[in-house]
This record gives structure tokens, C-alpha cells and sequence, in this order.
């Protein structure tokens, strides 16, 4: 995976041990991992939250909402605000944030109450996630920076493709609120690591508010990379927040739901090692196959009367077409803009979490006002229409050899 520069510094203090540096990323990993199977944790467990609190699933989605938009403002607030502050600190409080709002999902009594948890973790999301991108310069060893860089990235891709099905998973065993105690108790187990695994991290050069819009104005690159970021992963969760309804809705019995995401999350693992293999080479074409995959799995899940076989074989699709999502897209942005990452990952990280959070509340109101299955449709119009994003771009727009 293709990593930032290491930044020019006068620091003299001697080179991070491997082993420990080592500790310290699988800590920061495990981090990330929990975040993100915290936000998109309801997925998975929709319909039982919603008869549980006598919640339409259409308002339920709003659990995936809340926490996207509130992660796509902290993300940058939380880069600049905190720029002269300790990082191994402001990691730390942000996963024992999430921990606790889990921990407070699982004993709440009413539907407003959670949705204040979700704000919680909407803060914990992005500030966690923009500041944890670049923390791997600054934990092993120059020559390690890359793949400690992937290994955290890792993380996100885990949860994305693993975190969900295993949720639904605990949940259908016992109850979602188990499910919720779980992943917050797992967050807590995060923040005991990073104190005792992560050394003092001081605070470097960081953001400043006035880098956002001229990183974005003045790189065409950057602008192709968000637009490309919103319309696949509004896209995605449009239909992936629903994806319990519509497929019970197709006479899936709820007890395989855990089973089919957890199919949908290892061609999700397969995707992002091929992604990983190509997009040294072959960006833009990665890019192409992404909108291609996405588009005719929603497609065929759309038109094809399933049953689990065929259910099954639509999510591996759709799983190879996801999962190599965040590898390749974060690398697009990083390649654009090799002299401004850290303002260019800050604004790829709002795109990204504000997509979650307007595909799932647009796909609420699909569900409730059209049909459930109409979030498929409107998911692949928006993804396909990736496609003219990328070709109406000129190469230079890239420093790769392969975009």
C-alpha cells in the first residue's frame, strides 16, 4: 500500500525499536478495527433494533447516519484541534469514547438514547481514523513505514468485510445488545494496549483549516478521488444498510443473514489483497473494475429470484468489488497529493464517512417510501456512474506509473 513521506524533522531521539514499534501498530490496529465494526455494527442487526425499539428500519438506518456525518465533520476538527496535544493521548480517549457509548447502546432503553451514543462514536470514527493514517511514521522504523501504514489500514478493511457478519453473528446467538457489549468491551481491551504498548507520541506539524480547500481546489486529482469516493460508497451502504431486509424479503431465513456477510466479508479480504497486487500498475483500470463489480452485483441481486446458493454467489461479488475499495481509493488520494497528505487524507476520510452516512439515510427514505428493494437500483446507478469520473480524467491528474 502506498504510504506518506516521512516528515522533515530535527528530532533526535533514537530510532523506534522494531518490536515494540510493532506492538504499538497492532494496538493502533485493533483501535481502528473496533471503530469501524462499531459504525457499521447495525447493519447487520437492523431488524431486530428496530423491533426492539418499534422503530420503522427505514429510521433505524439513522444509527449508521449519525454516526457518518458527525465522523465526517470530527475528522478534520479533531486533526486541528488537537495539533499540539500528545498523540498516544488523543488516540486514547477517543477509543475509550467509543467503548463507553457501546457499553451504553447495550443497556439503552430508548432509540434517542442510542442515537446519542451514535454521535459519540461519530467523534471517536473520525478523529481516530484521520490521525491514525500517519501515526505508523512516527512507530517502527523507516523501512517498515509501509507496511506497518497497510497493516493499520488493515484495520478498516477488517472491519468493513469481518466486523459486520461477526456482529450479526453474537447478535442472532443472543441479542444485539450483546453484540454491542461486545465490540465496546473490545474497544476498552484497545485502549488498555495502547497505554502500556504505544510510546509518547508528541504532536508535529499538523492542519491547518485553510489547507482543505486549497488541497481540494487546487488538485484535480484530489477532486476525481472524492468524487469517485462519494458515489461508490454512497452507493454501497445505499444498499448494504438494508441488506438484512432485502434479503429476507427474497425468503432468506434470517438465521443465514451472519452467513451470507460473512461470505460477503472473505471475497471482501480476496479483493483487497487483489487490489493490493494491481494498483501499483493498474490504478485507474482497479478503479473501473470497482464500479463494474459493485454495479452488477446490485444489479443481479435486484433482478435474480434467490435463494441462499445464489444469494451467496452475488454477495462473493459484491464482496471482491467493496473490499477493494479502501486500498485503492486511499492510494489514489495519496499518489494525487504526495506534498499535501495529511490535508488530502482529511478530506478523503469526511468523504468517506459522509457517504456512509448519506447512503444510509437516503436509503432509508428509499426503503420507506419506495420498496426496499429500490436501494439496490438507485446504489447501482450511483456507482456505475463512477465510470465517467474516471474516464474524464486526464492522466497527469496522477503520479502513478500505472493511474
Amino acid at each position: 500500500m502506498t504510504t506518506v513521506d516521512a516528515p522533515v524533522s530535527t528530532d533526535t531521539s533514537p530510532t523506534p525499536s522494531p518490536v515494540k514499534g510493532w506492538l504499538a501498530v497492532l494496538a493502533v490496529t485493533l483501535g481502528i478495527f473496533s471503530l469501524m465494526t462499531s459504525e457499521l455494527l447495525p447493519v447487520g442487526l437492523l431488524t431486530p433494533i428496530g423491533s426492539a425499539l418499534n422503530v420503522s428500519e427505514g429510521t433505524t438506518g439513522l444509527m449508521v447516519t449519525v454516526p457518518g456525518l458527525v465522523a465526517a465533520i470530527s475528522a478534520p476538527l479533531v486533526t486541528v484541534a488537537t495539533t499540539r496535544i500528545d498523540r498516544r493521548i488523543v488516540l486514547a480517549v477517543l477509543i475509550g469514547l467509543m467503548g463507553a457509548a457501546n457499553l451504553a447502546s447495550a443497556f439503552a432503553d430508548s432509540f434517542t438514547v442510542i442515537l446519542i451514543a451514535r454521535f459519540l462514536i461519530g467523534i471517536a470514527v473520525g478523529g481516530f481514523w484521520a490521525l491514525a493514517g500517519g501515526i505508523a511514521l512516527r512507530l517502527v522504523p523507516k523501512k517498515h513505514v509501509p507496511r506497518a501504514t497497510a497493516v493499520i489500514f488493515g484495520g478498516v478493511e477488517t472491519a468493513s468485510v469481518l466486523g459486520v457478519p461477526t456482529g450479526t453473528f453474537i447478535g442472532d446467538l443472543s441479542d444485539w445488545r450483546t453484540a454491542f457489549m461486545c465490540v465496546g468491551i473490545l474497544g476498552l481491551i484497545a485502549l488498555a494496549l495502547m497505554l502500556c504498548l504505544m510510546p509518547k507520541v508528541p504532536a508535529e506539524q499538523s492542519i491547518r483549516f485553510s489547507d482543505l480547500p486549497n488541497v481540494f481546489k487546487g488538485n484535480a486529482g484530489v477532486r476525481a478521488g472524492i468524487a469517485m469516493t462519494f458515489l461508490v460508497i454512497t452507493g454501497h451502504f445505499l444498499a448494504y444498510t438494508f441488506v438484512r431486509p432485502v434479503l429476507t424479503g427474497d425468503g432468506i431465513d434470517g438465521s443465514m443473514i451472519g452467513v451470507l456477510l460473512l461470505v460477503f466479508g472473505i471475497a471482501g479480504i480476496t479483493g483487497n489483497f487483489i487490489a493490493g497486487a494491481l494498483i501499483g500498475t493498474r490504478l485507474r483500470q482497479t478503479v473501473v473494475a470497482i464500479a463494474v463489480t459493485i454495479t452488477a452485483a446490485l444489479v443481479l441481486l435486484a433482478v435474480v429470484d434467490t435463494n441462499v446458493w445464489t444469494a451467496g454467489a452475488i454477495m462473493i461479488l459484491w464482496g471482491l468489488g467493496y473490499g477493494a475499495v479502501p486500498v485503492t481509493f486511499q492510494t489514489w488520494i495519496l499518489e494525487a497529493a504526495p506534498d499535501a497528505t495529511e490535508a488530502a487524507s482529511s478530506l478523503y476520510v469526511s468523504a468517506f464517512n459522509l457517504s456512509i452516512a448519506l447512503g444510509a439515510l437516503f436509503g432509508g427514505l428509499a426503503v420507506d417510501g419506495i420498496s426496499t428493494t429500490s436501494v439496490l437500483w438507485i446504489g447501482a446507478a450511483l456507482a456505475i456512474v463512477t465510470l465517467a469520473t474516471v474516464s474524464g480524467r486526464n492522466k497527469s491528474t496522477l503520479t502513478s506509473s500505472g493511474g
